[in-house]
């Protein structure tokens, strides 16, 4: 009776230990810790564990280390990976996602900001989860984009006439750049440094942190603060992986998603601010005249309402 006993309350003691070992989640980002969906995963996880002590083992994987954005992407729909921070790969996933593609549609953060919060947040979510297996968690920053050259400062639109500028993104962000009568170059980011060195590029586009891991200001004269483009950040969870979650871990993901999302703004700003001081001692940093370029690239929008309708732009406008 009690070798019974003494046998059943070990096999619960055995239950009750392998119950209690932690999940193990692994979030990948394809650009690295100095970008701010390093400090956006790292803060989630941190959110969590605070809520769920032990419940988890977060792993953070920056750099592209389990494989480009694109792959990221497919590995949290296919549900190889638990979760995701990635940028501008998610846009292609549907084409009204296009607009965050479109040319000076934010004046600042704070205009993104209100965008988000007055409804377009929501109406993103809902499409990216209606467009593909996952479930978002949030929505934060991945940074404006901006332009870094060795020809001229670039402060209204005929400045960047003729200018050779390596670019990613879509169809929309080409179509912009060859308006204002640029030449768009696809070049591989690890190859735009020497493209730079060598005049294969007068320049290339993309957010501060970008240029100053590459240390682009060692070879270019000129940064320009154009913020022609903002590009979210999104941290995505496998659906297949959400749903085997308890209620309860699945409600203080949905909730910490939500609440570290001020946060995230801050914390993205700061980066910003830290690498542009660093900068500024090597290059030259200016400030662009911002409604001369709204206007200039108005009719690029045209296409897009054609194909998504302008309800999104009306929220966005509305909170200008």
């Amino acid at each position: 009776m009690h070798r019974l006993f003494a046998l059943a309350a070990g096999l619960t003691l055995f239950a009750t230990a392998a119950a209690a070992e932690p999940i193990e989640v692994r979030i990948a980002s394809h650009v690295s810790e100095l970008a701010p969906e390093y400090a956006q995963s790292v803060l989630f996880a941190k959110k969590v564990e605070e809520r769920l002590p032990g419940q988890f083992e977060f792993k953070i994987f920056p750099g592209g280390q389990l494989g480009k954005e694109s792959a990221l992407i497919d590995g949290v729909q296919l549900g190889v990976i638990e979760m995701v921070d990635v940028a501008s790969g998610v846009l292609k996933l549907d084409s009204k996602l296009g607009l965050f593609d479109l040319p000076w549609l934010f004046d600042s953060r704070e205009h993104v900001e209100r965008a988000m919060a007055k409804g377009l947040e929501e109406a993103v979510r809902r499409r990216i989860e209606s467009k593909a297996d996952v479930k978002v968690i949030g929505i934060y920053e991945n940074g404006f984009r901006h332009v870094i050259d060795s020809r001229n400062p670039i402060v209204e639109p005929a400045d960047m006439a003729g200018m050779k500028v390596r670019i990613s993104g879509g169809k929309f962000r080409q179509g912009v750049f060859e308006s204002l009568g640029a030449v768009p170059a696809k070049v591989a980011w690890g190859e735009t440094f020497t493209a730079m060195q060598t005049g294969v590029v007068d320049g290339a586009e993309a957010a501060i942190y970008g240029f100053y891991e590459q240390k682009m200001q060692e070879v270019q004269k000129y940064l320009s603060l154009t913020k022609h483009v903002y590009t979210p950040s999104f941290l995505m969870a496998s659906k297949s992986f959400f749903d085997r979650l308890t209620q309860e871990q699945q409600k203080v993901f949905i909730e910490v998603g939500r609440e570290i999302t001020e946060q995230s703004y801050r914390d993205a700003a700061a980066l910003e601010d830290r690498y542009l001081a660093d900068m500024k001692g090597s290059i030259a940093v200016n400030e662009v005249d911002l409604p001369a370029f709204q206007q200039a690239t108005r009719p690029v929008y045209q296409s897009y309402i054609e194909a998504n309708g302008k309800d999104w732009i009306d929220l966005v406008d509305a909170a200008r």
